[in-house]
């Protein structure tokens, strides 16, 4: 898995997982329109575009055999199956943009983000929350994207979900939107100024300073 090799790359990736409805999507969004230094990795999946998602923008939308072929090919740093559909993370789009230095975030369910977790130790897990069950449910119910029978699926995957928050290194509940957003940023923020980023994407300071 060239797990050497991705440890060395001077950019930060982050990594953010919330059960449907929990409102990470927006988080993301908000984070990149005031922070031009992360960059969304656009995940590959099975499923068929929702409303008005775009290929390429949201999602590379392919067939069960294509994305087969890529998981032969290990063109996924990691993959996973959601609601009965795939979703997979480029590692040639991700390895490129950390070798540059840039930082990287991908917006994916906890399974991917244990998998990322493993590759990539330096890796920021986030968690989003919702304040309630009852909130959960109004938002999915709000979206009106899925049938009752669904939100209710989407609610009993969401339990097994929430589980896993102990896993990630932090968690964010998205009560207030703006606070969260704040907490989100907060943590991007931090992460750069740690001592092992700092000296990956600072290289060079600390070698004329004589720190290693």
């Amino acid at each position: 898995m060239q797990q050497n090799t991705l440890t060395e790359y001077p950019g930060n990736l982050y990594v953010v997982a919330a059960p449907s409805g929990a409102g990470k999507s927006s988080l993301v969004k908000a984070l990149m329109e005031v922070d031009a230094g992360v960059k969304a990795s656009i995940s590959h999946t099975t499923r068929a575009p929702r409303g008005q998602e775009v290929d390429g923008r949201e999602y590379f939308f392919v067939d069960n055999a294509t994305f087969d072929t890529m998981v032969a090919n290990q063109d996924f740093l990691e993959w996973a199956q959601v609601h009965g559909n795939r979703y997979g993370t480029s590692r040639q789009a991700v390895e490129q943009r950390l070798s540059e230095g840039g930082d990287v975030l991908l917006e994916i369910d906890y399974q991917g983000a244990l998998q990322i977790k493993q590759i990539f130790p330096h890796a920021v897990l986030v968690f989003v929350l919702p304040p309630s069950w009852e909130e959960l449910r109004s938002r999915l119910q709000r979206r009106g994207e899925d049938s009752a029978e669904t939100i209710e699926q989407r609610l009993v995957n969401a339990e097994q979900e929430m589980a896993q928050a102990a896993k990630f290194d932090f968690v964010i509940i998205n009560e207030l939107f703006e606070r969260a957003l704040f907490d989100l940023k907060s943590i991007v923020h931090a992460q750069r100024l740690k001592y092992a980023a700092q000296s990956r994407s600072r290289a060079t300071v600390f070698s004329a300073l004589h720190i290693i």
